[in-house]
């Protein structure tokens, strides 16, 4: 410290700025670290605690503890009101730090620099502030001043070097030219250093100067100039290594080409290849090889540490390092990264509630690091999903069911009724506007031709990331980590990122459908992801600041302002992909094999008139269609955009559709009931909430099992004359009659039956199991009631006879 005149030891960089602060103070006297040890006892429980600082004032004396305030806990309340009792009973000042205000901490860092006092031994501060007028280049501010004065004032007595640049008082007596000798002004120059603290003789590099010294500086001041006065230590180059010659060096880029393309290898085998093509190209020279450490180190020099996997190392080996300049982003919009990824969560579908896989696409802004759009598709992304992503960029994210006031519009300069007005309704906090360029992998989804009608459309360029270069979509890469450590990993259903992370049974584990996982990501994504802070990205004007994605766009908003552009509604059709087709006079288009708007009023004035179209597509029809979406096509007549409605589909209404609300409501409700529609034999969705009430399947804790069917009383016995009404049982199947899709699920399902149970079969009409003989020969004839006697399973999959005849076992006789 400036105002103690020594050091004082701290532990952590809180504790660094409060002493940075109390240099700043200007009565501080002395600071004591850590002076003592209070030990108490909090509720009979004995504590210690040793605070920070004892400040001695030139009033008073002040006790400082320094805790971050994030990092204050329950415990050390106590721990801080024992310490001030204890200050308070000593006379003194007791005082927590828990932070500092940002423009206060960067002020007083940067005012920090130049509070200690520095001495100027060989005199060159004058000199140093006359040169220094406007910019100018560190060679020339050394040149006009006096720093070769080791050199300059012991060969000619002034430190300018000539008689007719003298400064007043030159020569000295100890180095007059007229009356010394070169030898005793290099004697005297030494001694004139060595009068130096070691401190200040170690800061400018003279703490070992002595005659030879002065004689090989004048030498080398002779032949370079200023250049040569610098100390060879810190300039000279690495030695190499001696001992690769050229046919080494040869032989160790030869391997390492051969190893590029096959898997990878140790360095044993590498240094094995070496000396084989040593001895096979050089065989009539003695080429010494080096040791294998020599090898590795020259190995890791010239090609890196080889830590990487080969596939990468082909891929960078293959691309050249690209020479232009990188893409800087200094505004919100200016770039977008999209991209995709498997969900690593397996979801339940909408409709039959199976387990599948989606794929999650993104878009995230480059600058503030905002999430601004997401899609989740049940397949593979393609250009529509992107396109529809591009328009979700665009379009303000409206306030859902459940999200309260923290996850509104947050933004200042732009009021959220403002906000609200313009898109019809309260907008959630996320930011919106338009792109002014994307950056895309080359995926087939970011890589045709829709993808450039829809740039083109919306005004965006397209960079395309570098082939084989993942870095150019770092921040991109680092979201999709960051989203499945911090909220995909406590999903049910997480799957892991590679198969050998996979659980025993993930799709048993699924329980969100593809909706609830797509409000469960826009809910954390507006809630957690835009106000979670930046650790390692920060803006250049503040550098150590905490922000988040919010602040980072609020201060761009401050700065520049919002340009708020509501998409409109066409925009949707204007983003569909177009297909060029006439229109039939009867049936319409026909579009992707379909015809469409056979009976559409609108479509009449087109019908068998060629549109007024040149070029590639003369007379022809400009018709866009939703790919995810078969059921109607639409169509630009005069700027009002007609829905052609597919000529196949049944009046609306008649078939219930897939999407139906009462499939979604049936399907939430279907595991309370342990039903599932992939394996029941039901195919209609409407009959779901007409099933009876099942057991469940897999009896959890908590869940009681399926009671047995009580066995039939009294009343449920035949009445004496009267035939029991049985059921013959059906032949067995062939194996050809089997239901393939049991036999394909079983061999997975067996280990979860085997191990929490199976549904009950339903019962049979007549007679119980349970009143049924055990004895394998049929009864006596006179018992014997008229009629197929009920067989056992194992008969029945064992016998070729008719059903109503039972199978005689091997060494019993019949009665007949």
């Amino acid at each position: 410290m400036g105002a103690t005149g020594r050091g004082h030891g701290f532990e952590s960089l809180a504790e660094r700025r409060a002493l940075t602060v109390l240099d700043f103070c200007g009565q501080v006297q002395d600071v004591l670290s850590q002076p003592f040890r209070l030990r108490f006892f909090d509720d009979g429980v004995r504590r210690e605690h040793i605070p920070d600082f004892l400040v001695a004032t030139a009033g008073s004396t002040l006790l400082i503890d320094v805790r971050p305030a994030h990092l204050v806990k329950e415990s050390d309340v106590a721990v801080f009101a024992a310490t001030g009792r204890v200050a308070a009973s000593a006379g003194w000042r007791y005082l927590v730090v828990t932070g500092w205000r940002n423009n206060v901490a960067d002020t007083l860092e940067v005012l920090a620099r130049g509070r200690r006092r520095h001495t100027d031994p060989l005199g060159l501060e004058e000199e140093l502030l006359a040169a220094a007028v406007g910019p100018r280049r560190f060679g020339e501010l050394v040149a006009a001043t006096a720093w070769p004065v080791l050199a300059r004032e012991v060969e000619t007595g002034f430190r300018s070097g000539s008689r007719h640049w003298a400064r007043p008082g030159e020569p000295r007596l100890a180095f007059d030219p007229a009356t010394t000798t070169i030898g005793e002004r290099r004697r005297a120059k030494v001694a004139e250093l060595g009068r130096l603290s070691e401190a200040e003789a170690a800061r400018l590099g003279l703490d070992s100067v002595s005659e030879r010294t002065l004689q090989r500086m004048a030498a080398r001041y002779r032949e370079s100039g200023l250049v040569g006065l610098a100390d060879g230590r810190w300039t000279r180059q690495a030695g190499g290594h001696p001992s690769v010659s050229i046919e080494v060096e040869e032989a160790i880029r030869a391997v390492h080409e051969q190893c590029l393309r096959r898997s990878r290898i140790s360095m044993a085998s590498r240094e094995r290849l070496i000396h084989q093509y040593v001895r096979e190209v050089f065989p009539d020279r003695d080429v010494q090889v080096p040791h294998r450490t020599t090898l590795a180190r020259v190995w890791r020099e010239w090609f890196g540490p080889g830590g990487s996997r080969q596939r990468y190392v082909r891929s960078a080996a293959a691309v050249p390092a690209s020479a232009g300049a990188p893409v800087i982003a200094s505004r919100p919009g200016q770039v977008v990264v999209l991209d995709s990824t498997p969900l690593p969560v397996k979801v339940l579908d909408d409709v039959f509630g199976t387990p599948i896989t989606v794929h999650l696409t993104i878009a995230l802004d480059a600058y503030t690091h905002s999430i601004v759009a997401f899609r989740l598709t049940p397949v593979a992304e393609s250009s529509i999903e992107v396109a529809m992503l591009l328009r979700d960029v665009l379009s303000p994210l409206p306030m859902r069911l459940g999200w309260g006031e923290t996850m509104a519009w947050p933004y200042p300069g732009v009021p959220a009724a403002l906000v609200a007005d313009l898109a019809g309704g309260p907008v959630a906090g996320l930011p919106f506007f338009t792109p002014e360029a994307i950056t895309v992998d080359h995926g087939s989804a970011f890589k045709n031709h829709h993808l450039v009608q829809v740039a083109r459309t919306l005004g965006v360029d397209v960079l395309p990331a570098r082939a084989m270069r993942p870095t150019d979509k770092v921040a991109c890469e680092r979201a999709f980590a960051a989203i499945q450590s911090l909220l995909l990993e406590l999903v049910p259903g997480w799957r892991g990122i590679d198969v050998a992370d996979r659980g025993a049974d993930p799709e048993s584990d699924a329980s969100w459908t593809v909706a609830a996982m797509e409000h469960l990501l826009a809910s954390w994504i507006v809630a957690v992801w835009q106000n979670r802070r930046l650790d390692q990205h920060a803006p250049a004007w503040d550098p150590s600041g905490r922000h988040s994605p919010n602040t980072l766009f609020a201060a761009a908003a401050a700065r520049d302002g919002i340009s708020l552009q509501i998409p409109p509604p066409q925009l949707y059709y204007e983003l569909l992909p177009v297909h060029f087709v006439k229109v039939d006079a009867r049936r319409g288009v026909k579009v992707g094999g379909l015809w469409y708007g056979a009976h559409t009023p609108a479509l009449d004035p087109c019908r068998g008139v060629p549109a007024p179209r040149g070029g590639r597509h003369a007379g022809k029809w400009a018709v866009r269609r939703d790919p995810r979406d078969c059921r109607q096509v639409f169509i630009e007549l005069e700027g009002t955009w007609h829905a052609l409605p597919w000529n196949g589909l049944p009046p609306e209404g008649t078939v219930p559709a897939f999407g139906d609300a009462r499939v979604g409501r049936s399907s939430r409700r279907q595991p309370g009931t342990g039903s599932s529609p992939a394996r029941t034999p039901s195919c209609c969705p409407c009959c779901w909430t007409c099933w009876p009430r099942s057991p469940r399947s897999r009896a959890g804790p908590g869940v009681p099992r399926p009671a047995r069917r009580p066995p039939p009383g009294p009343a449920s016995s035949p009445e004496p004359g009267r035939r029991p009404q049985t059921v013959p049982k059906p032949s067995p199947r062939s194996p050809h009659q089997r239901n393939p899709s049991r036999d394909v699920k079983s061999p997975r399902q067996s280990p979860r039956i085997a191990g929490d149970g199976v549904l009950p079969r339903p019962p049979v009409p007549g007679p119980s199991p349970r009143h049924r003989s055990a004895t394998p020969w049929p009864p006596a004839r006179s018992t014997r009631p008229r009629g197929p006697r009920p067989t056992r399973k194992t008969d029945t999959k064992l016998s070729n006879q008719p059903p109503g005849r039972a199978r005689r076992p091997k060494g019993v006789r019949s009665e007949r």
